[in-house]
């Protein structure tokens, strides 16, 4: 019951990073003004660490759960300012961590269930979460937080 559990609150993760992938590529592309270059940028980057913990998300789930990943996608959040997109992302952020948080202790308490597979599950949902903690760190700054 519990590596079913974990299937799906893995796809819901996957679900979430494809979102935010395409969410901050589309945000990019609404800012403007004078200081718009630098923060057009690292909504790129962090666009690419999505992307990666996409990877990461079908690794667990193909690799070590033993089925297929998802292919939908939770629905982005529209933003229009600099200020609402960066605050919008921020929200996304936390909300995420939390969730891969609520993972985590899943996992943990399977780690006999998944005895062969618990380390580099673990391993890899801790990078992730290491991630996003440095994007809600980035974003804050860009707000001035």
């Amino acid at each position: 019951m519990t590596k079913k559990q974990l299937v799906e609150m893995f796809n819901d993760a996957l679900e979430l990073e494809h979102a935010a992938r395409i969410q901050y590529l589309a945000h990019a592309e609404e800012i403007v003004g004078l200081d718009a270059e630098p923060i057009i940028a690292r909504l790129r980057e962090i666009a690419e660490d999505e992307k990666k913990h996409e990877d990461m998300f079908r690794t667990i789930l193909g690799d070590y759960l033993g089925v297929t990943p998802t292919m939908c996608m939770k629905e982005p959040h529209c933003a229009e300012t600099t200020k609402e997109i960066l605050e919008t992302n921020l929200k996304d952020e936390r909300y995420a961590v939390d969730f891969y948080e609520k993972i985590m202790d899943k996992l943990k308490a399977s780690k006999k269930e998944l005895k062969y597979e618990y380390y580099q599950i673990e391993h890899k949902l801790r990078h992730v979460i290491i991630d996003e903690q440095e994007h809600i760190a980035e974003l804050k700054l860009l707000l001035g937080m």
